[in-house]
């Protein structure tokens, strides 16, 4: 019998853990699918990962883990991919803004032969003005970088266990989960879904941590900001060559330029162009940075229930 893995990234979610956990596990148990939730704690300031080790010793198909700090959710994604066992996967939010009714129709596409099915924002819900008008030029940025449609994507998909191998195996630390879905490939059906309202605690997300995300997942995924910085020099030395022209235009017909206005303009422009270049180039000397350090993607610092495989690392050893 097939089974579904439900990883649930999770961050500062105590309030939502057991509603989570009790709303999954009976939708589960009524659509009659073998199941497993995995709660990946990111590090939290609460206590998400008692609540977490509660419920995993009343229904023995929950079970998780917890970092030794907060490193993110792209981290905590792949730790629950890690520790997944089903011979399919779905990643939602914990928070449950992931709609659970549709779960069983990805899990019948996924029987039906889709590998990937992609969850798809049909509205976004109660957000801000000012927060939807940057989400939606993050996307078309992305889309435009990564040359794949982001538009209303999400982290709401359903991934066949090759597809999970696959991911698993891809070296980077730096990864953008939305992304690699679309860059691996596979048969891909999606579904529309409508933005629940949380029912506990507030958005992580603030508009700095939006920027922070969009900054590092367009730096780990696409080499078009560094073409820009070659665009961004010939632009500099087109004005170069206009602002040369006319000075010496002006200087052969006796009509020199008066002041520094012309000299501070060009200033201005080159130095802007140089301090944007040195910062997009900055960012991925970076990202080369981290990546040769070799250091993991999370710290396991702790498990609840039944947990096995690789993700234990380094703290299955200590507790030897």
């Amino acid at each position: 019998m097939s089974r579904l893995s439900i990883v649930l990234p999770s961050y500062n979610e105590e309030q939502n853990i057991s509603v989570t956990a009790r709303t999954l596990s009976d939708l589960m148990e009524a659509e009659k699918i073998d199941y497993e939730l995995v709660f990946v704690d990111d590090g939290s300031k609460d206590n998400t990962f008692l609540e977490i080790k509660k419920v995993s010793e009343t229904n023995l198909n929950i079970k998780g883990g917890t970092f030794s700090r907060n490193f993110g959710k792209e981290a905590a994604i792949f730790a629950g991919l890690e520790m997944a066992t089903g011979d399919a996967v779905i990643v939602m939010d914990c928070d449950l803004q992931h709609p659970p009714a549709m779960i069983p129709k990805m899990w019948e596409m996924w029987k039906n032969g889709a590998e990937v099915v992609e969850g798809i924002k049909k509205s976004r819900g109660k957000e801000g003005i000012f927060h939807r008008a940057f989400a939606g030029l993050f996307y078309r940025v992305m889309s435009a970088l990564i040359k794949m449609d982001m538009n209303s994507s999400s982290d709401f998909k359903l991934l066949d266990r090759k597809v999970v191998n696959v991911l698993l195996e891809l070296p980077e630390r730096n990864t953008f989960f939305r992304a690699l879905t679309f860059w691996a490939g596979f048969k891909t059906e999606t579904v529309e879904y409508d933005v629940q309202e949380r029912k506990y605690g507030t958005s992580k997300w603030s508009f700095g941590s939006l920027l922070r995300y969009a900054i590092s997942n367009a730096t780990s995924f696409s080499t078009l900001p560094l073409q820009m910085v070659t665009a961004l020099g010939v632009i500099s030395i087109g004005f170069s060559l206009i602002l040369a022209v006319q000075t010496l235009f002006n200087y052969l017909t006796g009509n020199a330029v008066e002041g520094f206005t012309t000299v501070i303009l060009l200033i201005l422009i080159v130095g802007g162009f140089i301090m944007l270049s040195l910062g997009i180039i900055g960012n991925y000397i970076a990202r080369i940075y981290e990546e040769v350090k070799g250091r993991p993607k999370y710290i396991i610092s702790d498990v609840a229930g039944d947990v096995n495989g690789n993700v234990l690392g380094a703290w299955k050893k200590r507790e030897r």
